[in-house]
Parts: C-alpha cells; sequence; structure tokens
C-alpha cells in the first residue's frame, strides 16, 4: 500500500482544479499558468472538500505503484503553480565561463569553440556572475531535463573538478596516475 498516495493533496487558494476523467487527466489553473497531470490507469481521482482523494481500482502491483506516482504528480503540479522550482548549475574551471545573449547561453567550456544554447520558451534562466546559473519554472520535470541538458555540454571531470556541477554538489575525485620509480 501506498503511504503517499492515501495522503489527500489539499488544494490552495488561487488554484482551480478540473479532472477530465474521459482524457484520464487533472488540469490544475492559477491565475496566469495551467498545468496538467496524467491519471494513470486503475487511479480513481476525486475531489472533496478542497482535496483530491486518490483511490486504487485493485490490487495490482502496477495499480499499487501509479497510486503514488499519481499523487506525487498532482502534488508537484500544485507546488509548480503556488512556488515554482529552481536548480541551480556552477561552471568550474579555468577559463570556463556562461553569458546570457538574448535568449541563448553562450557557453566557453575549453572547446574550440563556444557552446549555444536556446532557452525554451517555458523556463526562465538567469546568470549570477560568469560562473552560476538558476534555472527557474512551474514544471519540475522540465526544470530537472533543461538542468540536465545544461549540465551534459561538460560533465565533471573525476580527476580535476572542472566541469558544469549542480550546487552543492559533492565530487569524489580520483586520484591520477602515481608514477614508477625505477629502482
Amino acid at each position: 500500500m501506498s503511504r503517499i498516495g492515501k495522503i489527500p493533496l489539499t488544494i490552495p487558494e488561487g488554484i482551480s482544479v478540473t479532472i477530465e476523467k474521459k482524457k484520464r487527466k487533472i488540469l490544475f489553473k492559477s491565475k496566469e499558468k495551467q498545468l496538467e497531470t496524467p491519471i494513470p490507469l486503475g487511479i480513481k481521482v476525486k475531489m472533496k472538500e478542497g482535496k483530491l482523494i486518490f483511490t486504487k481500482e485493485n490490487e495490482l502491483k502496477q495499480t499499487r505503484a501509479y497510486h503514488g506516482l499519481a499523487r506525487s504528480l498532482a502534488s508537484n503540479a500544485v507546488i509548480g503553480l503556488t512556488k515554482g522550482f529552481e536548480k541551480r548549475l556552477e561552471v568550474e574551471g579555468v577559463g570556463y565561463r556562461v553569458n546570457l545573449k538574448g535568449n541563448a547561453l553562450e557557453f566557453s567550456l575549453g572547446y574550440s569553440h563556444p557552446v549555444i544554447y536556446e532557452i525554451p520558451d517555458d523556463v526562465k534562466i538567469t546568470v549570477e556572475k560568469p560562473n552560476k546559473i538558476i534555472i527557474k519554472g512551474i514544471d519540475k520535470q522540465r526544470v530537472g531535463a533543461v538542468a540536465a541538458k545544461i549540465r551534459s555540454f561538460r560533465k565533471p571531470d573525476p580527476y580535476k573538478g572542472k566541469g558544469i556541477k549542480y550546487e552543492g554538489e559533492v565530487l569524489k575525485l580520483k586520484p591520477g596516475k602515481s608514477g614508477v620509480k625505477a629502482l
């Protein structure tokens, strides 16, 4: 039984919820923003006294797994519309930096050419200093995907620690080769 799925989801003021049973999705709307989450097979959703209640139709293993997933996705949509989500990235390395140019990020990452990344419309990116990137948005999955894409341009090097990493990410550096001493 899912502990997360059993907890009713309280809907704060300012957010309207529409459950579309035929299309199997839930629409969350705030003043100017809108998100939707799918309702997996085997899960029923009811609105009761300002709370969303998720129930299972059967006890199959897959349905039990979807029970907590459906509630978590709905919870992320509510949090996204009220507070939003944020990921912070750090660019480390001599000469490594990032610049915001219009609707694109220009990275200098030690390659022979600059790496250009077009910023998607549903995500807001700001550059703090030449080596800190802040990614904000209402969709948790989208913010994480954009952060992962940017990180993939130059993943942290396990020997020197250079590259793009998440803020607070601890890298365990590997020891380099130790020279063999001749007798």
